[in-house]
């Protein structure tokens, strides 16, 4: 119980204090963020990989109205954990090549949207799962408002509207199950053990599933992201689609399924559909942009749609997918930001057209620049592979022609992917990238660290697999228990 208090609350007390710690913030964030990580760690190598909630903490919280601070974490909290404990330090590392104003509120939004991120992730009770689900969107709105580019306000507005519609469709569903709730309480074995007939878990599938979706985001609730992903600033950007899109997928399997697995089934046809049509609508977008940060935004929505389909395919080989790819998604899509940053630093630009011959001038850059979009495209070896291969088996097992659609994902990711790596890095060098500098630094350790995690996850997948396996069945388990005594 202590080691899970302490893992939520370090962030939090370390916000408190690096909102205080002047020019020294950056160092003080650093420090927080790899002491959380290493905490993470702990817990993570003393975790039973089995089907259990561990680390548990259940204290009275607002006892009138049976709310409780109940937290724990089993695998598929544990995996969600580890990224975003593995990503903070990552995100405030690539921003040591910028000297933001204010630097310690923007460190100290970081570190408090990490406190919220890792309550939505251990929550065990309703009402503080929404609570982490409202604190992590309250830093990412300043960061965006505050350090985000032209426009931001207009952008940013649309941003918090479309979050904020959603969690109120959320909130409505959660008081609904809990005046349901013969206990009165928000915790999460009551939610899943509630009888509701078809009508009712029909519209609290709605419920749910339009805030889930909105954050993940899925078609055709994603139009905020691309220009929201633009215009923050790259490390906004980074929490934004490394981490906090995690919340919806990890909502729908965490909350949705296994409390109106009806509502699902009946559903899940609609939601595999707009999945799909968001891998297929994002894609053929994406090979126009002449931008390539917002090719990179249009590329996460593809990818996010097969993790949608493969949860809705609800079978193992598609749950144990999505929690993989949650995985490397993340690692994948700050790696890629990250990259295009260095490259506007140097340049000005990320317009595709203007920039050319790089590899040239920076052939360190070039080369884990390359291994990154290689497993953004699921090269084998690499940790995009093992997931988009386990997706496209979950629903291939749905249905046959889902899969086919689906898969264009794998084909025309590569096809842009690759277009704009070889326009942007290869050819000639033109006056922008004639001088062009290699990576050093904190740019080089950075790089480095995503792209051993690139290799190692993919030649070596096995521990992600144990770690969730056990927590995924039992989940489906459950599902199927509820489907069988309805009929």
């Amino acid at each position: 119980m202590e080691q899970l208090l302490l893992l939520i609350f370090l962030p939090l007390a370390g916000a408190l204090i690096t909102a205080f710690a002047g020019k020294s913030a950056k160092i003080v964030s650093t420090v927080i963020s790899v002491v959380s990580l290493g905490l993470a760690l702990f817990i993570a190598c003393n975790f039973i990989p089995n089907a259990s909630t561990q680390f548990e903490a259940n204290l009275p919280w607002i006892a009138d109205l049976g709310i409780r601070f109940h937290a724990g974490i089993d695998g598929i909290s544990m995996l969600v954990v580890l990224l975003t404990n593995l990503l903070i330090p990552i995100i405030i590392l690539s921003s040591y090549r910028h000297d933001y104003k204010n630097p310690s509120a923007f460190y100290a939004l970081i570190l408090f949207m990490q406190a919220g991120l890792l309550l939505v992730f251990t929550a065990m009770d309703a009402f503080l799962f929404y609570i982490g689900w409202e604190a992590a969107l309250i830093p990412i709105y300043f960061i965006c408002a505050f350090w985000g580019g032209k426009d931001r306000v207009r952008i940013n507005m649309k941003f918090f509207v479309y979050t904020i519609a959603g969690s109120l469709f959320m909130l409505m569903g959660i008081i609904y199950l809990y005046l349901q709730n013969p206990a009165h309480n928000f915790d999460i074995q009551a939610f899943y053990a509630l009888n509701l007939d078809s009508a009712q878990q029909g519209w609290i599938f709605w419920a749910f599933f339009i805030a889930f979706a909105i954050k993940m985001p899925i078609f055709p609730f994603h139009t905020w992201q691309p220009d929201t992903y633009t215009a923050a600033p790259t490390q906004g950007t980074m929490l934004l689609s490394g981490i906090m899109l995690k919340m919806g997928i990890y909502g729908v399997i965490r909350w949705l399924l296994p409390i109106v697995p009806t509502g699902v089934q009946d559903w899940s046809c609609l939601a595999m559909v707009l999945s799909i049509i968001g891998i297929v609508y994002a894609s053929l977008i994406a090979f126009t942009q002449k931008d390539a940060k917002r090719l990179v935004a249009y590329s996460s929505i593809a990818h996010v749609g097969l993790i949608s389909a493969g949860i809705f395919a609800l079978n193992q080989q598609g749950l144990q997918g999505a929690m993989v790819q949650m995985l490397s998604h993340g690692i994948n899509v700050v790696g890629l930001f990250f990259v295009l940053d260095i490259i506007f630093s140097r340049t000005k630009t990320n317009k595709i057209e203007e920039l050319g011959g790089i590899a040239k001038s920076a052939p360190q850059l070039a080369i884990v620049f390359l291994i990154i979009v290689l497993g953004t495209v699921a090269l084998p070896g690499t940790n995009g592979f093992i997931g988009e291969f386990l997706l496209l088996m979950g629903v291939y097992n749905y249905g046959i022609w889902a899969a086919a659609i689906a898969g264009l994902t794998i084909i025309f990711g590569a096809v842009y992917m690759l277009r704009m790596y070889q326009n942007v890095m290869l050819g000639k060098t033109n006056e922008l990238t004639i001088t062009f500098t290699d990576i050093q630094g904190t740019e080089k350790l950075v790089l480095y660290i995503i792209c051993a995690l690139i290799i190692i996850l993919g030649v070596y997948p096995k521990p992600l697999l144990h770690l969730t396996e056990a927590s995924v069945q039992h989940l489906l388990e459950q599902v199927n228990q509820k489907l069988t005594s309805v009929k």
